[in-house]
């Protein structure tokens, strides 16, 4: 039978399980991918674990989100992944040396390769014909140890693209088209690949930003082919022998099925305050606007950056507007210099900033209060960017620019120019691309590890009790995401490796009094609805609540990463029917005989104040074992998960 792309990536890393969607499989991981926010956590857990060196065929540390230096915690952790990567055998990307995805491409990606990542939008090495999977820090930890990962698998949504993106409309608008349809949980329990001859007119890091925000679909994955858009990626780093093709096998079908005709797209945006709230940029043109920022993992590329530049070219951006150019990489800010782009953005009035994730994810360029804030990043979930009322929009770096040019939201396609050609950015030696080696074995077990003040060992949990009486502490809404469980930002992530701290912020855009009522109550529960825990794969948003006391969320979805994060560190994930009446802030959760209810089957009865409630886990018998034992790393400990 004629194979899709990612059904031969998987068969070729499979470990354990029946391609059959959702089976639980394992696949063997090539590749990891750590950053700083998510990175210290995992070196934490590969010494809890007592890992002596990592096991994975090529492991990257990148420092990129938390790169404001205040006071001593960020550098302090800086110097503390350094050496880390020094003892455990990893490659290390320091400080203002770019964001993890483009880097990771420009120097590691190869076709073929499984690539996993404590970061959501390391999905977009799929823009490379790899399987690159985001998923929680304990999980890349145990694959840098060897050891396989488990997910259900996907079922594959075929999306063909036909015809050619007409002037002004760009690969961002092909995403936001996705969202537009499908929302924001559109594709979960999907990898999402991409084919058709409407591939030919998209560069990789066209691929890139498309491939980039399959995660605010929810997608599991996505995948584009290995072609010669992806020969030329890899020449231009004079990494031509890494190149392979690869492509769905014809004849083959996918289980889902879509159709892009490009050449009928136009410029969209999403509204505050989802990926999933797009409209035509028609719709809003004429709002007012405070800020214009170009730049993130989602709009890596030097095109997306030369757009800007030259549309800007021998003009001034509006006088009220903050024009924010955010480099993704050293490589791209050599090249936007060495062709001359970056003066035409300085001379526009830009404020460039150091290359990283920056206003991404909330380490600066917040944008003032009540006030519009056009984005090329992949999220604006509430209060990711800094401002707790934030409005920020999210589009594409021709929206972005046109509107930085008129001093108001502006389809680019009413700014009256000519539509700019982009000068060729050349060829790069990749070995100039500043990281540095592991140590030989021998040299790597001499490091010590360098632990500042605000690193603190991880805590140790007990495991699961045969009866738990929950009071629910918090109700949440629908699509909660993961900067509302566990916020980032500058005020936050500089305690990413200290639990005890950064737990003080849970859930405080919701509840601020819920840490403090947690820490008084102890053992508790959490009530949702859909989708909890869309966005992010910081797994603080699991471990955080569960150093305060939680024990079960019950929710009627789960998103996939927060889900494996619950159970990773022996949280139930609970799921309650469409018709059942949810416990209400203040009522008591009892479960009983736990371990007998979680192996016997996937359904349990809880009792609610008196009332019976029916839930179920979708959890395998392997997973059981995870929550019975109190979490991943006692599983481990205790002999379990062997490859």
């Amino acid at each position: 039978m004629a194979r899709t792309l990612a059904h031969q990536l998987i068969d070729a890393h499979l470990v354990e399980g029946r391609m059959e969607p959702g089976e639980e499989i394992a696949i063997a991981i090539d590749q990891t991918l750590t950053q700083d926010a998510t990175g210290t956590l995992a070196m934490l857990e590969l010494e809890a674990m007592g890992v002596d060196r990592v096991a994975a065929e090529l492991s990257a540390q990148y420092v990129d989100h938390n790169l404001i230096q205040e006071d001593f915690r960020n550098p302090d952790d800086h110097l503390f992944l350094y050496s880390a990567c020094r003892r455990f055998g990893l490659w290390f990307s320091g400080a203002g040396n770019g964001v993890s995805h483009p880097v990771h491409m420009q120097r590691f990606g190869r076709p073929g390769k499984t690539l996993l990542g404590s970061d959501s939008h390391t999905c977009a090495a799929g823009s490379m014909g790899m399987l690159a999977i985001g998923a929680g820090g304990l999980d890349v930890a145990m694959a840098m140890a060897g050891r396989p990962f488990y997910t259900n698998m996907p079922e594959i949504w075929g999306v063909e693209l036909t015809g050619e993106l007409p002037e002004w409309v760009s690969a961002k608008d092909v995403i936001l088209e996705m969202l537009r349809r499908h929302g924001t949980d559109g594709g979960r329990g999907r990898i999402i690949e991409y084919h058709g001859e409407g591939l030919a007119g998209l560069s990789a890091m066209d691929r890139h930003v498309i491939a980039n925000m399959g995660a605010e679909l929810g997608a599991t994955a996505t995948v584009f082919p290995s072609d010669e858009a992806t020969r030329e990626f890899l020449a231009a780093y004079s990494r031509d022998d890494d190149w392979m093709p690869l492509a769905a096998e014809k004849g083959c079908s996918y289980d889902v099925e879509d159709h892009i005709d490009l050449s009928a797209l136009e410029p969209l945006i999403a509204k505050p305050a989802s990926p999933g709230n797009v409209v035509p940029v028609r719709d809003v043109a004429g709002d007012s606007l405070y800020q214009a920022y170009i730049g993130s993992s989602a709009n890596p590329g030097y095109r997306d950056f030369a757009i800007s530049a030259l549309m800007v070219a021998g003009r001034r951006t509006d006088s009220t507007v903050s024009f924010d150019i955010n480099p993704t990489s050293r490589t791209l800010l050599e090249d936007l210099t060495r062709t001359g782009l970056l003066l035409h953005l300085l001379q526009a009035g830009a404020r460039l900033h150091q290359a990283g994730c920056n206003g991404c994810i909330g380490m600066g360029q917040a944008p003032a209060t009540g006030q519009n804030s056009l984005r090329t990043v992949p999220r604006n979930f509430p209060g990711r960017s800094g401002t707790r009322e934030d409005s920020v929009f999210l589009c594409s770096p021709e929206t972005a620019t046109a509107s930085a040019l008129a001093g108001k939201i502006t389809d680019p396609r009413d700014l009256g120019v000519d539509y700019p050609q982009i000068p060729e950015a050349g060829i790069h030696d990749f070995e100039q691309i500043h990281v540095v080696k592991p140590l030989p074995p021998e040299e790597a077990r001499q490091v010590d590890v360098v632990k500042g003040p605000n690193i603190v060992t991880l805590p140790e949990f007990e495991g699961l009790p045969e009866r738990l009486e929950l009071p629910v502490l918090l109700e949440v809404h629908d699509y909660i995401t993961t900067d509302e469980i566990m916020p980032a930002g500058a005020r936050v992530l500089p305690y990413r490796s200290n639990i005890p701290a950064i737990s003080r912020f849970c859930f405080d855009i919701i509840d601020e009094s819920y840490p403090q009522r947690a820490e008084e109550t102890g053992s508790h529960a959490i009530v949702a609805g859909r989708d909890y825990g869309q966005g992010s794969s910081r797994e603080h948003a699991a471990l955080a609540p569960r150093y305060l006391g939680l024990r079960a969320v019950l929710a009627r979805s789960f998103a996939r990463i927060a889900w494996q994060n619950l159970i990773s560190f022996g949280i139930l994930p609970l799921r309650y029917d469409e018709d059942e009446q949810p416990p209400k802030r203040g009522e008591t959760v009892v479960l009983e005989d736990l371990h007998e209810a979680l192996t016997r089957g996937n359904r349990l009865t809880a009792t609610v104040n008196g009332r019976s409630l029916a839930l179920a886990h979708d959890m395998s018998a392997r997973q059981v074992e995870i929550v019975l034992a109190g979490g991943m790393i006692n599983h481990v400990k205790q002999g379990g998960g062997n490859a």
